[in-house]
């Protein structure tokens, strides 16, 4: 069919997301196009234009009806400035060929070629794919690009009231500064809130007012008071307390899977602290942390006294007005009590209580640590006993072991020269293999028992020693180590805490009698026994070893 005898639908189309960076706006592409038909005296029966993105199959509406009424006759033939403009995507470009290859579309137009029903479909599928990969690939380096700043710890985009965004690196290089004008204004406002004698209304009436803030010139808006809705996201932004949050490749969401909360290089206007005394202030959780694990030490280690359900710990805060801080509880409870209310234990318990409860606990069991240094050499010396022993069990032993394995090499032999039947041979070989494993197990289980009961003795007198002062000053996982050292069995009832001590500390606890040799230094001027222990406590030692020291 002739060119002049077709009816055309000139189509012009310009992604949203790009209005800064397109080559040809969409005035620019119909311009072009119409001096196209002019030139070549075709039919325009009607100009659609369009301002969305061709990457989703289906999401330009004016594209949709405009196939509607090519499929109904009113035109069988497009303009367009590039093939792409049709689509970024195989969806809507696979349509596109398949009315062309049906002749329901006679020709698309383009100021560089023509493309007709008899063209082979390869050229139009090799373009189409390119437009799709383009769009892929700047989709990818677009969110690269925004991965990349986040990882260096600058947030992408504009930076909110009070700083600034750089101009004068290379692009994607550029960061985030202080605004000289109004980083202070808006400092004088947090100090403002903190105080807890003003609303978030009465600050920003200040800011307005008395202090004359205005927010920062831009093209199309800026040079107006703060809104109400601004000063709400300015105290709940955690952008202020040095942190950044984005969503990589759509809106800001925590529930998103590429939400990122971490620290940023920003300079703060608040601290942490700070910022989460205001969410206290306005009624709102703190923020979320990036990697914020808060370990609590007693959790999973303490039961109920009473229902013997697990007890948890929940954190309360106060805002002390006469310090103007915000304080945190750590309030232990059960969660039986709490949850089901079958248990009486419904009073929170301070943690600093129970740290002072073990704390007096584990002081039953101190030692000294003169004592403990004596206890340790003497179990050295010890030691150096049992090594002699031990030498000669290990020297036993491999002397047989070394036997076993010549018995297996003379009987490979033996059989390679048919001096014996194979059933001979498996029967005796696996008997000497048997004879090496036992032998084998029964060397490691000497070194075993070697290292274990003194150097469990060791650890003992060594914890004796030091539990109470690594307890007092040690963190959360510190003391954790040491309450599951001491047993698992912990429980609390009515405020108050108990434990069943474990059988290994028995002789640090029980006031008893010496045993056969009594248990004190040999040079008499080192220390008086009745200083081994802190309490009024005395040791034992056994009359013979026993098999489980």
């Amino acid at each position: 069919m002739e060119k002049n005898k077709i009816k055309f639908f000139l189509y012009a189309r310009k992604s949203s997301e790009d209005k800064n960076k397109q080559v040809q706006s969409i005035d620019d592409q119909v311009s072009i196009m119409q001096e196209v038909a002019k030139r070549q005296g075709l039919k325009v029966v009607d100009v659609l234009t369009e301002v969305k993105s061709g990457k989703t199959p289906h999401g330009r509406p004016i594209f949709e009806k405009m196939l509607q009424r090519i499929r109904a006759g009113e035109a069988n033939g497009l303009i367009v400035w590039k093939l792409d403009r049709l689509g970024r995507n195989p969806v809507d470009l696979g349509e596109i060929q398949w009315l062309l290859q049906q002749t329901t579309i006679s020709v698309i137009v383009t100021p560089d070629k023509d493309y007709l029903p008899e063209d082979s479909s390869y050229i139009i599928s090799v373009e189409g794919a390119g437009a799709s990969q383009y769009i892929r690939d700047l989709s990818q380096n677009v969110k690269r690009g925004l991965k990349s700043k986040i990882d260096k710890g600058w947030m992408p985009g504009t930076a909110p009231l009070g700083y600034l965004n750089t101009k004068t690196e290379s692009r994607g290089e550029n960061y985030i500064i202080k605004d000289p004008e109004r980083f202070p204004l808006l400092r004088k406002a947090w100090d403002l809130m903190l105080t807890g004698n003003y609303t978030a209304d009465q600050i920003l009436g200040k800011l307005n007012d008395e202090w004359g803030f205005r927010t920062r010139k831009s093209k199309r808006k800026g040079c107006k008071p703060m809104s109400r809705s601004t000063i709400y996201r300015m105290f709940t932004n955690q952008f202020y307390a040095g942190m950044i949050e984005y969503q990589l490749g759509g809106r800001r969401n925590k529930f998103g899977k590429d939400f990122r909360i971490l620290p940023g290089k920003q300079e703060p206007m608040v601290s942490l602290e700070e910022f989460d005394q205001v969410q206290a202030l306005l009624g709102k959780k703190g923020k979320p942390r990036p990697n914020e694990r808060h370990e609590y030490a007693f959790t999973g280690i303490i039961h109920c006294g009473e229902c013997g359900s697990m007890i948890s710990v929940t954190t309360k805060q106060k805002f002390i007005k006469s310090t103007k801080q915000m304080k945190s509880y750590e309030l232990y409870y059960c969660i039986c009590a709490r949850k089901h209310k079958k248990c009486s234990q419904k009073r929170y318990t301070n943690s600093n209580e129970i740290i002072n409860q073990i704390t007096e606990k584990i002081s039953h069991f101190t030692i000294i640590p003169e004592f403990k240094d004596w206890a340790i050499e003497v179990l050295n010396s010890q030691e150096d006993k049992d090594f002699e022993e031990h030498n000669k069990i290990v020297e036993t032993h491999q002397k047989a072991l070394e036997s076993a394995e010549r018995k297996i090499a003379n009987l490979t032999n033996m059989r390679l020269s048919d001096q014996i039947e194979d059933e001979e041979y498996d029967k005796e070989r696996t008997r000497l293999k048997n004879e090496i494993t036992i032998l084998k197990t029964k060397t490691a289980q000497v070194n075993m028992q070697r290292e274990s009961w003194i150097d469990l003795t060791k650890k003992a007198f060594i914890f004796a020693a030091n539990a109470e002062k690594a307890f007092i000053s040690g963190n959360a996982e510190v003391r954790r180590s040491i309450l599951l050292g001491i047993g698992m069995n912990w429980t609390i009832l009515d405020h108050s805490l108990s434990i069943k001590e474990p059988e290994w500390l028995i002789p640090f606890t029980n006031p008893i009698h010496l045993q056969n040799t009594p248990c004190e230094p040999t040079k008499k001027a080192d220390f008086p026994r009745e200083m081994a222990f802190s309490g009024t406590e005395k040791c034992t030692k056994r009359g013979r070893r026993d098999s489980n020291p």
